[in-house]
Order: C-alpha cells, then sequence, then structure tokens
C-alpha cells in the first residue's frame, strides 16, 4: 500500500499565535500516524515559487493523510492557524512504481 504525504508550503505571519496550532495538531499526526520528514528547514527554491517554510509530512497510507485532514482534531487545530499563516497543502499519494535505478 502506498503512504500518504502532506506537502505544504507556509507563511508564519505570527510567530507566537502559530504556536498554539503545532500544540495542537499533534494530536491529530499521533493519531493517524504522522512522521515529518521537513519541518521548515533550510531550502532553497530554484525554480516557481513557494512560501519561507516547506513542510513534508508522511503517512502511512493515502487515506490515512486525507483522514487526518479530515478530523476532528485537525479541524480544531486548523482554527488556531486561522490568521497567523498562509499556506498552500496537497495531499498526495505515493509511488511505489520503478525507479530511475530499476532501468
Amino acid at each position: 500500500m502506498a503512504k500518504g504525504y502532506w506537502v505544504a508550503f507556509a507563511d508564519v505571519t505570527d510567530p507566537e499565535g502559530y504556536k498554539a496550532y503545532v500544540a495542537a495538531n499533534a494530536a491529530a499526526f499521533r493519531k493517524f500516524g504522522a512522521r515529518f520528514l521537513t519541518r521548515g528547514g533550510t531550502s532553497e527554491t530554484p525554480e516557481g515559487r513557494t512560501r519561507s517554510r516547506a513542510v513534508v509530512i508522511e503517512f502511512p497510507s493515502y487515506a490515512a493523510a486525507l483522514d487526518c485532514y479530515r478530523s476532528p482534531e485537525y479541524a480544531a487545530a486548523m482554527a488556531l492557524r486561522q490568521g497567523k499563516s498562509l499556506m498552500d497543502l496537497a495531499i498526495v499519494e505515493g509511488y511505489e512504481g520503478p525507479q530511475p535505478a530499476d532501468g
């Protein structure tokens, strides 16, 4: 079964207020087996446009990634984020097909 991923780009406009969102989202992420792969570290955008923070979160499955976003736990966290950041989020299914090295 393919894993699921949240791929997010965010600009935090109120760092102090954003801390409440970070604390609250942990409940949803724990419940759905999330694991941070990137969380706002150093990045470069060689093409296109992004925001100041790039975040990639891995879930055990695509369904778990969707269920987390649609959960009451995440809805409560998301309400705390309103007005404190701007975010673009894609929820994507992992790829399990051939890789270049498999050629």
